[in-house]
């Protein structure tokens, strides 16, 4: 089987595909039924957060990766312990040649606490090819895997390989270097033995059948096999190091200083994956998944621009020289490389930006200059003093300008500073329980009605039908209980592809259900609702919204009308790069480098409404998937297509898709289609947004009306435009006539206010409420009062709108002599009187 896109979709519980048994999960829960009872594949993984978080250990090490291969053979309900142990052997020892006497092999010792007894099974069957010297003991943690903290679990037994040389491994035996984070000695392959369902309550629960999932890193194994010392000195990195080594502004050579490889490394394995995931559909962004592209994306900058010497775009550039490796084994980088390449080049440029916004802040830190213009809390200021760079700024530099803390330290050590550690893990800490708390989702185990039944989809052709519910389970998210059900059939259409879930309701023994959402986790349709029905036992009547649903299904085909005339306006490079699809509007993202201009925006539109008049039917076919490619379908990148897929054909000359969406009969339905407005997303990424249908109707009354209150509010002008163009102008010179007032007012107030000085300790002293109409007229008065005054301090009030506003002037003399700060007073003593806020610098300071 191909491998799952790396990015994961219909599962809430992962960001990314993390193993290779992600894509297979609803065949060991036993949701869905395997096409095959024998499956191989190589399934491309990133693991950098959440539990497997091998981030920071990248690039230092010579062998943890962000993106990496999984080979992986899979049996589900088919041959179990004796097969694949025997043949994981025959495999490494015969068809790869590895010395079977650098092997050795760990099965799980058994565990007391949970009532599980030593692995015997894998005991006996290993002994039949390994002296049982080699054969070790594992506990909980090596040698029983776990999905997470519920799902799916059982023994292991895994494969570890002694890579040292003969001298070494005659003054030490591997077996005692075996899982303890030795560099030489390491684990190849994994054979776990899915025998358990863990409970939310931690029991275990048999699967409804046993199931192998082995897993082998490839690029161990090519390490193994080319007998190199790292993963990195294989020809899977090689290239990749080489060209990055020649290319940098210093020249470096890998194998010569630790600090260059390290930095080699990170860089040829974070392009990696920062290329597969933008391939398969993730962009660089500031939230979710796409933040964690950002990071990796800047890490590889960052020790580039430390290390290297790159101060200029540099990753992209790699990308051809990827996209060539990687094109016989996954072709979707050859395919994207020029959208992948200027990606990354625009994300580069963004952060050398943001790195040196960074910097910069660091230097005003460190001069003081921060402190002297009141940009920044007092409460940094006596760290500054003891010249401490505190946790919360540093926390800063780390959060918004992408500096990690040993960046930090190094520019401190520089000017003289150390960094507060604890500072900066506290907040670290706190950012981390906050992303904690937002996402808690207390999701109890299923209760099940009925066993062994399939969960189908039949909303294709009906919205209502008669249905049983198999299982159902409790959830609370913020507070809030609710609840989740599974059909054996539903009408209801999960969120999927851009398509939002459907709603309606469940009728129950004349109990009414209202179904809030539906959406899938996995292969798993997933009904949401407030409530439980009293007697889920009986038969059920599910019926879809019928008119929520027409409405989808009119902005889901237009959605395929807007691609398809975006190619014809744009260029073939046009690929879709997300959607979303409801009943109100759609929202289509699409790769393009430029702002669309309204010449393209309209011909685009006017396409669109030109295939709607033409009426043509929407045909819908099953295909295999190699005919349906050879039709001229689009597929999207990073999604998972079966060996039969769904085709969308509106004229097979204009827009063939692979789609599993509701659509309408004929284009004719969708009446009008309208574009709202069209703007950017992120690098390379232009999004558009649209109405069709009903809601294009209501969208262009609404700007009728507002179109014809605008022309009554101008006594119905002839020429609407001219009018406007007038009340600009007429308004412009009243403006003028205005601030010209204001002016010669102000000399009057400020006249006024020279004859109200009084001397205090030594000091010119102006303080009174003044009538102004804003705020920066406050400031004006400061300015003038300085050129008329000396050694003074004016404090002018005002009342605007009913709220209150302060402005502090003080000549720079009586700061320095009497050690005044306007900020510090607004800030310290002025805004909370007014229960406001405000700032300045040391001689000029506001509040409001």
């Amino acid at each position: 089987m191909p491998s799952a896109p790396i990015v994961i979709k219909n599962d809430p519980s992962l960001l990314f595909t993390n193993a290779g048994m992600n894509q297979f999960k609803d065949y060991f829960l036993g949701n869905k039924k395997p096409d095959h009872s024998r499956v191989a594949d190589t399934q491309k993984c990133l693991r950098v957060s959440g539990k497997h978080n091998d981030l920071e250990e990248v690039g230092v090490d010579t062998y943890h990766h962000t993106m990496f291969e999984m080979l992986g053979n899979w049996s589900f309900g088919d041959y179990f312990k004796k097969d694949a142990i025997a043949w994981s052997w025959e495999l490494l020892t015969e068809v790869l040649e590895l010395d079977k006497h650098r092997l050795y092999v760990t099965i799980f010792e058994g565990d007391e606490k949970e009532g599980l007894a030593k692995d015997e099974e894998a005991f006996t069957e290993w002994k039949k090819w390994i002296p049982e010297e080699r054969i070790l003991l594992g506990n909980k943690k090596d040698n029983f895997w776990e999905m997470g903290d519920t799902g799916p679990c059982g023994p292991c037994t895994e494969i570890h390989v002694d890579c040292r040389s003969d001298e070494e491994r005659k003054q030490v035996d591997g077996k005692t270097l075996v899982n303890y984070d030795h560099p030489q000695v390491i684990e190849i392959w994994n054979n776990v033995f899915m025998q358990f369902n863990r409970l939310k309550d931690g029991s275990l629960e048999p699967l409804p059948a046993k199931h192998v999932d082995t897993g082998m890193g490839f690029e161990r194994l090519v390490r193994v096999i080319q007998g190199k010392n790292s993963n990195y000195d294989t020809d899977v990195f090689q290239e990749t190091i080489k060209y990055v080594a020649d290319k940098s502004p210093q020249r470096v050579q890998y194998g010569k200083f630790e600090d260059c490889d390290i930095a080699l490394r990170v860089v040829a394995d974070h392009i990696r994956a920062i290329a597969f995931t933008i391939a398969d559909g993730q962009l660089p962004s500031n939230t979710g998944a796409g933040y964690v592209i950002r990071r990796i994306l800047r890490r590889a900058v960052r020790y580039g621009y430390d290390k290297l010497g790159f101060h200029n775009s540099f990753l992209g550039s790699i990308i051809p020289l990827l996209a060539k490796q990687f094109e016989n084994v996954f072709p979707e980088l050859k395919a994207q490389q020029d959208f992948i390449q200027k990606v990354i080049v625009e994300e580069e440029n963004s952060f050398f930006k943001t790195l040196a916004s960074g910097k910069n802040l660091f230097w005003q830190y460190t001069e003081g200059h921060l402190f002297k213009d009141n940009n920044i809390s007092s409460e940094y200021y006596s760290d500054y003093v003891k010249k401490i760079i505190v946790g919360k700024f540093s926390f800063e530099l780390y959060d918004t300008y992408g500096f990690p803390l040993d960046l930090t330290q190094l520019l401190a050590k520089e000017k003289g500073f150390t960094v507060d550690i604890d500072g900066f893990n506290k907040e670290m800490q706190k950012q981390k329980d906050r992303s904690r708390a937002a996402g808690i989702i207390d999701t109890e185990d299923w209760t099940t009605l009925i066993d062994n039944t399939p969960n189908k989809f039949v909303g294709y052709d009906a919205l209502e039908t008669n249905t049983n519910i198999i299982k159902y389970r409790k959830v609370k998210a913020k507070g809030k209980e609710s609840y989740q059900l599974v059909l054996n059939e539903t009408p209801f259409y999960a969120e999927s592809g851009g398509q939002v879930g459907d709603t309606g309701e469940l009728i129950i023994n004349n109990e009414k259900i209202k179904i809030t959402d539906t959406r899938k986790e996995n292969d798993l349709i997933i009904h949401f609702t407030d409530n439980i029905p009293a007697y889920p036992n009986g038969p059920v009547q599910a019926k879809v919204d019928k008119e929520r649903r027409k409405h989808i299904a009119v902005h889901h085909s237009a959605t395929h009308l807007l691609h398809a005339a975006l190619r014809q306006v744009l260029g073939t490079h046009v690929a879709q790069k997300g959607s979303l699809v409801n009943e109100e509007h759609l929202r289509f993202d699409f790769s393009h480098f430029a702002k669309m201009t309204e010449e393209e925006i309209t011909r685009a539109e006017n396409i669109v409404n030109e295939k709607i008049r033409e009426n043509i039917p929407v045909v819908i076919r099953q295909l295999p998937k190699e005919e349906a490619l050879k039709l001229g379908a689009m597929a999207l990148f990073g999604e998972k297509y079966g060996d039969i897929v769904r085709v969308v054909i509106i004229d097979p000359n204009y827009s063939v898709e692979l789609c599993g969406g509701t659509h309408v009969g004929a284009t004719g339905e969708l009446g009008f289609f309208k574009i709202k407005q069209e703007t950017a997303v992120a690098a390379g990424v232009r999004r558009i947004e649209a109405v069709s249908g009903a809601s294009a109707q209501t969208w262009i009354n609404d700007e009728l009306a507002q179109l014809q209150q605008a022309k009554d509010q101008l006594k119905n002008p002839a020429r609407l435009d001219k009018a406007v163009d007038n009340l600009l102008a007429e308004n412009a010179g009243l403006k003028k006539k205005l601030e010209h007032l204001e002016d010669r007012m102000l000399v009057g107030i400020r006249n006024e206010l020279l004859h109200k000085d009084e001397i205090v300790n030594g000091v010119t002293f102006v303080g009174t409420i003044v009538e102004v109409s804003n705020a920066d007229a406050l400031k004006k008065l400061c300015f003038d009062l300085k050129n008329k005054l000396h050694d003074h301090v004016a404090v002018l009030c005002a009342n605007i709108g009913g709220k209150p506003f302060v402005a502090i002037g003080i000549s720079d003399t009586v700061a320095a002599a009497k050690n005044l700060d306007a900020g510090k007073i607004i800030k310290e003593h002025i805004a909370p009187l007014i229960k406001g806020g405000g700032g300045g610098q040391k001689t000029l300071a506001t509040a409001g």
